[in-house]
């Protein structure tokens, strides 16, 4: 590899891992006057660093914008009340019924913290990474899960982009898709719908990405199911820190 391709690959990489935090920020707390600012001053969502070609993406992107456009700082309080009671529907009472947890999607009597939680954790542990607290915020959070792959493109292994893409197919893009389609059908307001959509979007085409950059084909749905079922059971183990990737705004 010479010296350009090395430094386009860490660009595109850094690239990647900003915009997963962003995508990670705008699911951990209701928007507000602050995190508007911020978005607005990052131009976004055009200004994200991996440009979506594919047809949902490109739609979700224009819901982001419309929706952007709608939002002006300093939010007036009935619309502050609007995106609080959406964001408490989604992330704190699942009044939509679409949990942003991966084991309320994957397991079968649809609980939270069963076996794609731990099996979320050992992927963890193999980058000597464990979640803040657990039982307030799950191991198998979208949250984490996103930070997780930013601290992955960020990490200098070179079996950390192979593992970003296995994190893809064996956990996140199992039930982020779903996550998105439902939020999107119903939540109160065009802001999280587009926050939705462009994350499952985002997160599908750069699984694409990533099978293009290794020279491996990325795996049918059917593939990764019949690969996972004789894997769904995973010890408990403790957990205390999660350091780089617990939310720190």
């Amino acid at each position: 590899m010479t010296n350009t391709k090395a430094e386009t690959l860490a660009l595109f990489r850094e690239a990647v891992a900003q915009d997963l935090n962003t995508l990670a920020t705008l699911h951990h707390a209701e928007l507000n006057d602050a995190l508007l600012g911020d978005l607005a001053a990052a131009n976004f969502p055009d200004g994200i660093g991996l440009r979506l070609l594919g047809d949902d993406g490109m739609r979700a992107i224009v819901l982001m914008r419309q929706a952007m456009m709608e939002l002006r700082a300093p939010l007036a309080q009935p619309v502050l009340d609007e995106l609080a009671s959406d964001y408490a529907a989604i992330y704190l009472t699942y009044g939509y019924h679409a949990s942003p947890c991966e084991s309320v999607w994957l397991d079968q009597e649809n609980l939270a913290m069963q076996a794609p939680m731990f099996q979320v954790r050992e992927f963890y542990k193999l980058f000597d990474l464990v979640a803040a607290d657990w039982r307030t915020r799950p191991d198998d959070h979208l949250v984490l899960e996103l930070l997780f792959l930013a601290a992955l493109f960020r990490d200098e292994h070179p079996q950390a982009l192979a593992e970003a893409a296995r994190f893809l197919d064996s956990h996140l893009l199992r039930w982020l898709p779903l996550f998105g389609q439902r939020v999107a059908a119903r939540c109160a307001t065009p802001f999280y719908a587009g926050t939705a959509r462009l994350t499952a979007a985002y997160c599908d085409e750069l699984r694409d990405l990533l099978a293009d950059l290794l020279g491996e084909a990325r795996p049918s749905a059917e593939e990764v199911e019949a690969c996972m079922r004789p894997r769904q059971v995973a010890e408990v183990a403790p957990v205390t820190f999660f350091p780089g990737l617990a939310p720190s705004w």
